[in-house]
């Protein structure tokens, strides 16, 4: 069955979708949007580095993305201001990365296929490996669900409750920095934010409990992946892109829905 590239395509943009699903809730409520970004754009210094040094894509991205996220968080922590130390990590990782990239000898890659996916060329190995990491960020959020919830909603209170929201504040970059690097070869450093961010926020109009919102997510993030490919096969277009667009479709009508009231 996974001999079909189009079938390893739909797997692996399913796979990815439900791992971002709990994550990008989260996302959202802690209003993490461009830490989200930074953590992707440093993934390209991650292929570079994986490309220099023999290594697998997978191992190269999440150690740099988790690394970007670590001292995103120490930083933070040191009266630097949010945004703007994430606007220059950010831009800066992404540009080092290009550059990174060019510069490898002998090596043909095309750097659009990561940083705008490249989800039709998935092998088996990365169906594999994307499943794997996918499974792992499910039962990291299903495990510290609770935890997570409760550091999120009010940090004085999640003390009083025994939990130490920095933990799961660690929990979390590790979580985003596992589906940062499966996600790489799905959308690209580029439009992983938006995978992230797009079916949660499309969810939130029109659920009513943190975990309709993600459940409600996991199904517009497989949704959309399933309809991105198939515009892709019919109208010969981007994959990632088109993947975004219909996650973007789905956004545009759960509002439209919440206005009208239709959820009542």
């Amino acid at each position: 069955m996974f001999d079909d590239f189009l079938v390893r395509a739909l797997f692996a943009g399913v796979g990815v979708a439900l791992a971002a699903a709990p994550l990008g809730c989260f996302v959202v409520w802690r209003r993490m949007a461009y830490f989200g970004d930074a953590t992707a754009h440093a993934a390209i210094l991650g292929v570079a580095f994986s490309l220099a040094f023999g290594m697998s894509i997978f191992i190269g991205a999440l150690v740099v993305a988790l690394a970007m996220a670590v001292m995103v968080n120490t930083l933070a922590g040191r009266g630097y201001a949010m945004d703007t130390l994430l606007g220059v990590l950010a831009h800066s990782a992404l540009a080092f990365g290009l550059v990174a990239v060019s510069l490898q000898k002998g090596i043909r890659l095309d750097p659009m296929s990561y940083l705008f996916g490249d989800i039709l060329a998935v092998g088996k190995v990365d169906l594999a490996v994307i499943w794997v990491g996918a499974m792992a960020v499910v039962g990291l959020m299903i495990w510290r669900w609770q935890g997570l919830l409760t550091a999120t909603l009010n940090p004085d209170l999640a003390y009083a409750s025994g939990i130490d929201p920095r933990r799961e504040q660690l929990l979390l970059t590790i979580g985003l920095a596992v589906v940062v690097a499966v996600a790489i070869k799905v959308v690209g450093a580029l439009l992983i934010g938006a995978l992230l961010i797009i079916p949660a926020a499309s969810t939130r109009a029109v659920t009513r409990s943190p975990e309709g919102m993600a459940a409600g997510a996991a199904v517009i993030g497989a949704a959309s992946a399933c309809g991105g490919l198939w515009m892709s096969y019919v109208w010969d277009t981007p994959a990632g892109p088109s993947i975004v667009c219909v996650a973007a479709v789905f956004f545009a009508f759960s509002n439209l829905v919440a206005k009208f009231g239709l959820t009542r």
